[in-house]
């Protein structure tokens, strides 16, 4: 693997180019405060931003470490196989009109290769991307203004998205950051080998990542190890549908999963932790940076204000918050420290009797976290500095500060409007080790996913599916014969091409059966199905009424207490997923689904169907029998083994019949092709 260590610690830079963007490359890294050296390179001017200027990379006395390329898309080729040539330590390609254009530039994806071939083994960063910062060593390739500030240590960043990381570095929340990182098209350095050589700095507390689309699946599995072996939390932000989503796929599997819910499945398989929004990016990197990941949603919280002790709860209840009933100790220490007028509960409304004396307020937060608790809160929202006084709520700060101390436990003070809680403050809540949460609603979240993460697998890794060619539906006769080689139970059943064959073939299979037409994906829809056929009249009379190429007789399975979707599908940026859902023509309907990476093992599978609201009429509802679970993960397992030959592009099992001895597909969808 190539080494970023001098990219991204550099002792020198140059930048090539003579625009706006090149000379703003110089003056940040002057307003930054950098130290090293800095060198500007253009044919013709004598300077840019101030530093005098060479004709080339070769009329420098030293090779830099790390380089700036600011020219055109083809005169960024040449300029980076001269770096690598002179040995230069890495370069970040600004230009854009590579492969992200190749829909308008036909030549996009060709020259996207050349750079890759003119960069040989020095690293290089995007095309099409902004660089990095690096607040660490005060060291920017980065050609805008950023509102970063140098620290000490704190989280990294990395983005596809060289605006969002730019205004991530707007942030006025207390979060430290020590590296913003873009990486653009990702053509030779992808966000895989960035975060781990990010994890490779011990000042580096956690990594947040804006992702698009993952560079390479086996690369991001072994960051994420990484990360894990490291102790460093990783969270990220997925956007963008991927192609898998975006075609016309014919499973009921694809259309739920889509790759959204194959991102959900990776990102808890590799103990990444997910959210949906920037500032909720942000805040759990606080919560990261500070106190790491939490055990369980076990909190506290306690405000002087019975609106916020309900606003507290209700968004607790929304994100699956636990508030633990108060023990004999934490009441009795609440009542020693707030007397007897206040009522104890968690959330805790301690009233303003205590406001102004802060031995009591310590007290009562001390009190408050003697519980088997994973946060504490303190809900406090500061005044206008420009026209109040806020010294009395900067004793509360030190009132928490001093029962953390002495409870042991972490805490967090919450403000419950972001623009309540000055970045002065936030700073000085991280330097105590509390974290200063911007927003309930954002806390909630980020307490949520924090608490979920578990270590990859250490027995498997992610299978990671190829390129497949000459892709076909199979017919659903044929799919239920590969399925069944494989352990899969089906119905008893034979093809007919014409109707009067099909009464037949009933009248051998025996009565009740099930006439469905062939060469339609979703016959329910179509009305190509037809259940409990009592006689060859009552299937001449069905199949008359199908427009299709032929007929499958079935025996009609009872006993059938619920039904279930088992659906793989093929997704390039996420490896196979994994979806099990409630089954039948209601799928999309009821919205009940789970997905996961595979190979998974048959505790998580379990665990899975553990989740769907109807795993309750699986277990026995309301004092119905249970359905045999052993037989519905047979059934899953063997569809797994069946999908891992790789040559699967959709498999779906819809609905499989599940009753109290029996696992049964009573329909089946595959898609297969051959390996490239």
């Amino acid at each position: 693997m190539r080494s970023l260590t001098r990219l991204l610690n550099p002792r020198s830079i140059a930048v090539i180019g003579g625009g706006a963007w090149c000379e703003s490359v110089l003056t940040q890294c002057k307003a930054f405060g950098y130290s090293g050296k800095l060198s500007a390179i253009h044919p013709k001017r004598l300077d840019v931003g101030g530093i005098p200027a060479v004709t080339s990379l070769a009329d420098l006395e030293d090779v830099p470490d790390a380089i700036f390329i600011g020219v055109n898309r083809h005169v960024t080729i040449e300029v980076v196989r001269e770096a690598a040539q002179l040995g230069v330590g890495g370069a970040v390609c600004f230009a854009s009109g590579f492969r992200e254009a190749a829909a308008e530039l036909e030549d996009g994806n060709d020259l996207q290769d050349a750079l890759i071939e003119a960069a040989g083994d020095m690293p290089i960063l995007g095309p099409n991307c902004y660089g990095f910062i690096n607040a660490l060593e005060t060291a920017s390739l980065w050609p805008d203004q950023h509102g970063l500030a140098k620290v000490d240590r704190g989280v990294a960043i990395i983005s596809q998205s060289s605006n969002i990381a730019l205004n991530l570095t707007m942030q006025t929340r207390g979060l430290p950051v020590a590296y913003v990182m873009t990486v653009g098209n990702q053509a030779q350095s992808g966000l895989s080998q960035i975060g781990e050589a990010l994890l490779q700095d011990d000042r580096v507390t956690a990594i947040g990542l804006h992702i698009e689309g993952i560079d390479n699946l086996s690369a991001f599995e072994a960051f994420a190890r990484k990360a894990w072996a490291c102790g460093k939390p990783v969270v990220a932000l997925k956007t963008g549908r991927s192609e898998q989503a975006q075609a016309a796929t014919v499973s009921h599997t694809a259309s739920i999963a889509g790759t959204s819910a194959g991102a959900s499945a990776l990102f808890d398989r590799l103990g990444i932790a997910e959210v949906q929004t920037l500032p909720i990016l942000l805040e759990t990197l606080k919560l990261f940076h500070v106190h790491g990941p939490l055990p369980n949603t076990r909190i506290a919280s306690m405000s002087c204000s019975g609106g916020e002790a309900s606003l507290m709860a209700d968004l607790g209840l929304a994100h699956d918050i636990t508030f633990p009933e108060l023990t004999n100790c934490q009441s009795n220490g609440l009542r020693s420290a707030l007397g007897p007028k206040v009522a104890l509960a968690n959330p805790l409304d301690y009233h303003t009797y205590i406001w102004s004396d802060p031995a009591a307020m310590a007290d009562t937060f001390a009190a408050m976290m003697a519980g088997d608790l994973a946060l504490g809160l303190v809900v406090l929202d500061f005044p206008r500095s420009d026209r109040c006084n806020g010294a009395e709520w900067e004793k509360v700060i030190d009132s928490i500060d001093l029962a953390a101390r002495t409870s042991g436990k972490p805490m967090g003070v919450v403000a419950s409007l972001p623009e309540a809680l000055p970045e002065i403050i936030a700073e000085d809540l991280i330097r105590r080790n509390i974290v200063p949460f911007a927003g309930m609603e954002e806390t909630m979240a980020a307490i949520s996913v924090a608490s979920k993460l578990t270590p990859p697998p250490t027995d498997t890794g992610i299978f990671v599916p190829g390129e497949l060619v000459q892709v076909e539906t199979l017919s659903e006769d044929a799919a239920k014969a590969q399925l069944s080689a494989f352990g899969v139970r089906i119905p008893k059943n034979a093809t007919a091409k014409t109707a009067e064959e099909a009464a037949t073939l009933a009248d051998k299979i025996g009565y009740p059966v099930v006439l469905k037409g062939l060469g339609i994906a979703h016959k329910s829809e179509a009305g190509a199905v037809v259940l409990n056929l009592m006689s060859s009249e009552d299937v001449l009379a069905a199949a008359a009424h199908m427009q299709v190429d032929g007929f499958l007789v079935e025996e009609m399975v009872t006993g059938t207490l619920a039904e279930l979707l088992i659906g793989v599908v093929r997704d390039p940026g996420h490896g196979y997923v994994l979806t099990l859902a409630a089954g039948g023509v209601l799928t999309e309907l009821l919205e009940d689904g789970v997905s996961l990476t595979i190979p998974a093992s048959r505790e998580d599978l379990e665990k899975a169907l553990d989740r769907l609201r109807i795993s309750k009429v699986l277990k026995g509802f309301r004092g119905r029998p249970a359905c045999d679970i052993d037989k519905i993960l047979d059934t899953i397992l063997a569809l797994q083994t069946y999908v891992l030959s790789g040559t699967v592009e959709e498999a779906e099992i819809n609905p499989l019949l599940c009753g109290p001895d029996l696992a049964i597909a009573a329909d089946a969808l595959i898609r297969c092709g051959q390996k490239t």
